[in-house]
């Protein structure tokens, strides 16, 4: 099939019956790294679940846990940036699995050791592995969905995160209440180790996979973008579109770093709900975040579809998202608990929103050949922000008490990255490299 001159949209009307003929293989793939997403949060979100219990156990005080939970961050800084690139000589199918490989055998190792210096160690693991999970997400996409399904695709599988966050409190205090938490560090991990099997038997290239049909490749390769096979950090630190990324990820990340390790402890504080109570309130507000996260891929690929310019699509889907976190710096002023539920159910769904479509900056405007290195390099930026709001929070409430000043962080980062986007790149044009 030859593409017009009008673009690839003129070549491939978006009508159910030819989508059916293009083929659908690549959301197969996609429901691969959709559970891949899902694990990684069940295997990171777990030690969240269990900090109340933890804690109790070890006597760790918030400066601990903050140590803790700084060691994951800073070897997710540390493997951000190694995997990106690694994942971009060595390919999703691989890539992926050794990240799966590293953090599982961390994850699971957490269940021997008793010290804080054994948790921060095996964080450290587990962190190092976990940072590979984005790049080669990221990367498998760009090799299998063109530029106009790559936000919805983002945030389909970038719902898994919120999955995994609903999963973990109904399943890890079921296996603790029934078998210790150790137990629930090796049951969690397991999973993982049944989907790298899997994945390794049905990962190919496009080009190489038997089930693509020539017109779903025709529709995969449909951008009209230059071939390069590879390109040097050096070329790419210079690169405005690079810094635009990598910023926004700095300002962004920590505040779901601090959803992530903190909701179960700031309901326990604020609310006094415990192991065996708080889960609905977390199971509540990841399902609002699934909610955001996949609204917020298709509203830019809708826009995209319906005409459009990327730069417009990605950047007014983005401002919603930037207003839509500020009403959770009222939430110290809330003495309901399903009114804070809800408030950061907002906050959630829209950093999740914001983030489909912030993960698609690279593929945008990169070489496919560099998008795996510019993941990584934005990602050791989120991770060098989230080892900060470990600190952050850990001093704020040892010294205060109040996670006010955490949440008016939260509520005012997504209009500063925003900002910072749009002053480094106006149009979102494919970068001069």
């Amino acid at each position: 099939m030859v593409l017009s001159d009008d673009g690839p949209s003129a070549a491939f009307p978006t009508k159910p019956t030819l989508a059916a003929r293009i083929g659908w293989y690549r959301w197969v793939i996609l429901a691969f790294i959709f559970f891949a997403t899902t694990l990684n949060y069940v295997d990171r979100f777990t030690i969240s679940v269990l900090k109340p219990t933890l804690s109790l156990e070890f006597h760790w005080s918030e400066l601990d846990y903050s140590k803790i939970v700084f060691f994951f961050t800073l070897a997710y800084a540390v493997g951000y940036v190694l995997f990106g690139r690694a994942i971009d000589w060595l390919g999703a199918k691989l890539g992926y699995s050794i990240a799966v490989v590293i953090w599982t055998c961390a994850h699971i190792a957490c269940a021997f050791v008793s010290s804080l210096t054994g948790f921060s160690v095996m964080m450290f693991g587990l962190g190092l592995g976990q940072s590979g999970n984005f790049p080669a997400a990221l990367k498998a996409v760009a090799e299998w969905f063109p530029q106009r399904e790559r936000a919805l695709a983002n945030g389909i599988f970038n719902a898994g995160t919120n999955i995994g966050a609903i999963v973990t409190p109904l399943v890890v205090p079921v296996i603790t209440l029934a078998l210790g938490w150790r137990m629930a560090f090796v049951a969690t991990g397991s999973l993982s180790l049944i989907w790298l099997i899997a994945w390794f038997g049905v990962y190919r290239h496009p080009r190489e996979h038997p089930k693509v049909t020539p017109a779903e490749l025709a529709y995969i390769e449909s951008d009209k973008q230059a071939a390069v096979k590879s390109l040097p950090w050096i070329k790419l630190f210079p690169v405005k579109e690079t810094w635009a990324f990598t910023l926004a990820k700095f300002l962004t990340d920590p505040i779901w770093w601090f959803y992530l390790f903190w909701l179960p402890s700031f309901f326990h504080q604020k609310f006094g709900l415990d192991l065996k109570n708080f889960g609905p309130p977390i199971i509540a507000i990841y399902i609002i975040s699934d909610v955001g996260s996949i609204f917020g891929g298709w509203m830019s690929s809708a826009m995209i579809k319906s005409g459009a310019s990327v730069n417009v699509a990605r950047k007014m889907t983005m401002l919603l998202c930037a207003v839509g976190v500020m009403p959770v710096m009222a939430i110290m002023f809330v003495d309901n608990q399903w009114v804070a539920v809800c408030l950061v159910g907002l906050a959630t769904a829209a950093h999740q929103a914001f983030s489909a479509n912030l993960l698609t900056l690279p593929s945008d405007t990169m070489p496919k050949a560099a998008v795996g290195s510019v993941v990584g390099i934005g990602g050791t930026a989120g991770a060098i922000g989230g080892m900060l709001i470990a600190g952050v929070t850990g001093l704020v409430l040892t010294y205060t008490g109040s996670y006010t000043p955490l949440f008016i962080i939260a509520g005012t980062m997504y209009l500063i990255a925003l900002g910072v986007v749009h002053i480094l790149s106006p149009k979102l044009e494919p970068a001069k490299i």
